[in-house]
């Protein structure tokens, strides 16, 4: 099969097609004839060298794919070949095929194209198990989202304003204010003009939020907490901009707050499995009923690759970037 390789640690130039040999599922797996890709920040952070995949894991890049089963291993119940799924994987995702554990294996939605059902798996999994899980958002509170233009972004402002939520987020663009309205945000700040704690607190009559879903690290972290509502939540899920933050304790203790923050990648099978029970539960009725979609800024080729991980680099882009097999 056709796979892309990282050549060695560097820019997305070291991305290059290569022959690999076509895998087996294993037993509780299923092998997956691949139409689509997305392409996360993930993939970029494995390509530059400072995200290993788990032991165990292909070294092919890629988290989330869509396509149809071709085989399945002994012991799969859930699916039979033929079947259309999208998937969670802990690698090999930029290839013509993959083997998933039956149960990061879902549907792919009614109506929905196998290019968009690519991009559901890696963004729909984080926000689900972070704002809802970890983060504990419910109905009528508020959550600030930060890098609402983005796959993740785009996401967790359409499930979180479905489940009911205030949803306010930070853009880069003037161009990507629309788009994030027309998903479900209330207020759309452009981050490089306008200070969002300020704006938080003055949309919230200076409570602060009850939730922020954070990718940035760095200085937002202390601007962070002073937008944070007393018993407010912040859920890191990256650090694009520094891991190594000061925090002045009195402030988390005196607003009650939780500080918490996952990674996806490394989970075992049984909790991979768990969310996407969940998902399939809450979330992927709205998708059977078009109430939520993905948003698609890029389609390109698998041997594009490298175009769309300098793409993704440059941060111009609105919603996912999907890499195609056929």
């Amino acid at each position: 099969m056709r796979a892309v390789e990282i050549t060695q640690p560097g820019g997305p130039e070291v991305l290059k097609i290569t022959e690999r040999t076509k895998p087996e599922p294993a037993i509780g797996e299923v092998l997956i004839e691949i139409h689509a890709s997305g392409v996360n920040r993930p993939d970029c952070a494995q390509r530059q060298g400072t995200y290993p995949p788990p032991p165990g894991a292909s070294d092919i890049p890629g988290l989330e794919i869509a396509g149809k089963i071709v085989a399945v291993g002994a012991g799969v119940s859930k699916w039979k070949v033929g079947d259309m799924v999208c998937a969670l994987v802990s690698g090999g995702g930029y290839a013509e095929y993959v083997a998933a554990p039956e149960g990061q294996c879902l549907p792919v939605p009614t109506g929905m194209s196998v290019v968009e059902a690519a991009a559901l798996p890696e963004t729909f999994f984080t926000v689900w198990t972070n704002l809802f899980e970890s983060g504990r958002l419910q109905k009528g509170e508020s959550v600030l989202i930060h890098g609402g233009a983005g796959g993740i972004g785009t996401t967790a402002i359409q499930m979180a304003s479905a489940m009911g939520v205030r949803v306010f987020t930070t853009v880069g663009k003037k161009e990507s204010v629309s788009i994030c309205q027309e998903l479900g945000a209330e207020r759309v700040i452009l981050y490089k003009e306008e200070d969002f704690v300020s704006v938080v607190k003055s949309l919230t009559a200076d409570k602060g939020v009850d939730v922020i879903l954070d990718m940035v690290g760095g200085d937002y972290f202390a601007r962070n907490i002073e937008a944070l509502a007393v018993q407010g939540r912040l859920v890191q899920i990256a650090t694009m901009q520094g891991a190594k933050v000061e925090l002045d304790l009195r402030k988390v203790m005196f607003k009650r707050l939780t500080l918490t923050g996952s990674t996806l990648r490394a989970r075992p099978v049984a909790e991979k499995s768990r969310i996407a029970t969940a998902l399939l539960q809450n979330i992927w009725p709205l998708l059977n009923k078009n109430q939520m979609r993905p948003v698609i800024y890029k389609v390109l080729k698998l041997e594009q690759a490298a175009e769309a991980h300098a793409m993704m680099e440059a941060s111009q882009h609105t919603g996912k970037i999907v890499l195609t097999t056929r």
